[in-house]
């Protein structure tokens, strides 16, 4: 969410993603599997999750990438924690709540805007949720939308420039050091703005509650 880069991650104009070394299944592959595992068809997941049947199809055949947002969506329309759709397998709840990501060994799951690596992936529910991400987008037009979602999120620039972008206030730049606290309720998007893409740890809220549109 060493970490990733331009070099681990080209995103394809149709949003399809790749296949990632640290990813083991391709997110496709791994919804695809969890959904018929629970007996669900598209429109009945879609109908759980508040998401077209006619998208989970597409992100199932690999012709859409999914968003943050889309994940913490199915994952609650299957009941299951968001680590498993990261990696494909049930993570375990580890007694005495450790565990160590080595440098560059997260999971790697990326979309048309970021590249996510996930920390901390064999813990099931986590109190939130924490994401070595790569900012790919370099414009506001790279998002059909602003995303939103339950819960609340933090990040911190560790590099680059990032200007974040939210309903309701005027775009903010931050540099490396800064860092932002925020709703994700408020609709918003983080953007590359500096020479390079620029990479923050982002921490998000676990979400228990139903997700809502």
């Amino acid at each position: 969410m060493a970490a990733p880069s331009k070099t681990a991650h080209t995103p394809a104009p149709a949003g399809v993603e790749p296949v990632s070394p640290r990813g083991s299944e391709p997110i496709a592959t791994i919804l695809r599997r969890l959904r018929r595992e629970a007996g669900f068809t598209l429109q009945e997941l879609g109908d759980r999750c508040g998401l077209a049947s006619s998208t989970l199809s597409k992100i199932e055949n690999g012709q859409m990438s999914p968003t943050y947002d889309t994940i913490l969506r199915v994952a609650g329309g299957l009941g299951l924690d968001m680590a498993e759709l990261f990696t494909g397998k049930a993570p375990s709840d580890i007694g005495g709540r450790r565990t160590v990501t080595r440098s560059g060994q997260g999971v790697i799951r990326s979309t048309a805007q970021y590249s996510y690596e996930m920390l901390a992936a064999e813990l099931s529910g986590k109190q939130f949720i924490p994401l070595l991400t790569t900012i790919d987008a370099s414009s506001i037009s790279d998002f059909p939308s602003l995303v939103r979602h339950s819960g609340e999120e933090f990040f911190y620039v560790l590099s680059g420039q990032v200007t974040l972008h939210t309903e309701h206030y005027a775009p903010t730049i931050l540099n490396v050091g800064d860092s932002c606290y925020f709703d994700s309720s408020m609709g918003h998007a983080c953007v590359s703005t500096g020479s390079e893409p620029a990479q923050i740890l982002w921490i998000c809220s676990r979400v228990v509650a139903p997700l809502t549109a």
